[in-house]
């Protein structure tokens, strides 16, 4: 016997899978189901997403466009920490599934819903994200993880179902490998890369162009940034969402934000994937470029040991736990004096930095200089190093008395 539900509110895309958990969640749980779909710039399109969601059997369908929000308030804030996890994945899908959670739970308070239900696998890192974000907004939600209770455990099996009831699915020519879209990247998991010694075909890349087809003249770029943030592309100030769509169009124009990584999800075993993020790969250099000369030394030092730290919680969905709310309010406290400008080459897959200007800057030529100069007496230098070195002293002279 299935717990009684009435009303489910379901994280819906429109594709194969999703399509199916909303006529599986009404015969098996003969509840009314709404579904939710997020628009955070994905390529995929959802013009017809609302229309099949009523058709397959929702009461009401949602589709919210959130791409503001989900850059103003989750992309930029951890691009302020400067966010990478393992050195290498700038967490394109991790940090929308808090976003998706947080709406899809106001959904359910608005609907009077007593379940949430995803369409998340159970070996996925997706539906860790998701129920804890659920959770930390309301303790006590009823939550239906399908792909952890049927036995639909195939694309045959989830065709078949899909044409036993007459689901429409969108099609589309077929990949053998799955995808997650938003405005600050794209993922290519399974199927043909599962084998991390099989190099990714090139004909699946979709945001960027081969390095061998990049322009052969580099392109100069100005980014602006006040307190953190980029304000300003090449002196033309742009809203958050349309400041890393246009960083996305040049990043992808010059080749710039392609990865393949191997990498540890939380549940425990190894996943290899191929990403791009054109646009949040130059955002994330420039904005080292503009804390080098803003930010005191032992801020950055603090702040940067605490970036895998933070990296993690967004990476294993704890967007809502207090030991992140105590992180960002630190973060963003470093922040207030890293504004200015910086200069940057875009070429053939590389973004290099060209150079850098802030009223607030901590460079000091002055002192920097290896010419002659009057601020900076260079015999100190000799009892800061002999200070130093002291302890080092004292511990050769006991080996060598040992």
């Amino acid at each position: 016997m299935t717990e009684k539900i009435k009303k489910v509110v379901l994280a819906y895309s429109g594709g194969l899978d999703t399509s199916v958990i909303l006529r599986w969640l009404i015969e098996t749980y003969d509840c009314e189901v709404v579904t939710f779909s997020a628009d955070i710039g994905q390529t995929d399109s959802l013009t017809n997403v609302k229309a099949n969601a009523l058709k397959t059997g929702a009461v009401k369908a949602y589709v919210d466009d959130l791409k503001e929000t989900f850059v103003k308030d989750y992309v930029f804030p951890a691009f302020r920490a400067n966010v990478i996890y393992e050195g290498q994945y700038l967490l394109g899908t991790s940090i929308a599934r808090p976003l998706i959670a947080k709406r899809q739970m106001e959904i359910a308070a608005m609907e009077g819903a007593d379940a949430v239900s995803h369409g998340a696998t159970g070996k996925g890192n997706d539906q860790v994200r998701f129920e804890l974000g659920y959770y930390a907004i309301n303790p006590d939600i009823k939550i239906i993880a399908p792909w952890r209770e049927w036995d639909l455990n195939s694309r045959t099996a989830l065709m078949a179902f899909a044409e036993k009831h007459s689901i429409r699915v969108p099609t589309t020519h077929a990949k053998p490998y799955s995808t997650d879209g938003n405005l600050l990247h794209i993922s290519y998991e399974g199927g043909i890369l599962e084998d991390p010694w099989a190099g990714p075909p090139e004909d699946i890349f979709t945001l960027t162009v081969s390095p061998k087809d990049a322009p052969d003249t580099p392109e100069t770029i100005e980014i602006a940034f006040t307190n953190g943030d980029p304000v300003a592309i090449n002196g033309k100030t742009l809203p958050a969402a349309a400041m890393l769509a246009e960083l996305n169009r040049l990043g992808g124009k010059h080749a710039i934000g392609r990865i393949d990584i191997v990498e540890n999800r939380f549940v425990g075993m190894k996943s290899r994937g191929v990403y791009e993020t054109p646009g949040g790969t130059i955002l994330r250099l420039a904005h080292m470029a503009m804390e080098s000369i803003t930010m005191d030394r032992e801020v950055m030092y603090l702040r940067d040991s605490l970036i895998p730290r933070y990296a993690r919680l967004i990476y294993n969905g704890f967007w809502f736990s207090p030991e992140m709310e105590v992180l960002q309010g630190m973060i963003d406290s470093t922040q207030k004096n890293v504004s200015g400008v910086v200069r940057l080459e875009l070429y053939k897959g590389n973004c290099i930095v060209r150079g850098r200007k802030s009223d607030h800057s901590l460079y000091s030529e002055a002192h920097a200089t290896f010419e002659d100069d009057h601020v900076y007496s260079q015999k100190d230098a000799e009892g800061f190093i002999r200070l130093n070195a002291l302890r080092l002293r004292i511990r050769k002279l006991m080996l060598m008395k040992g």
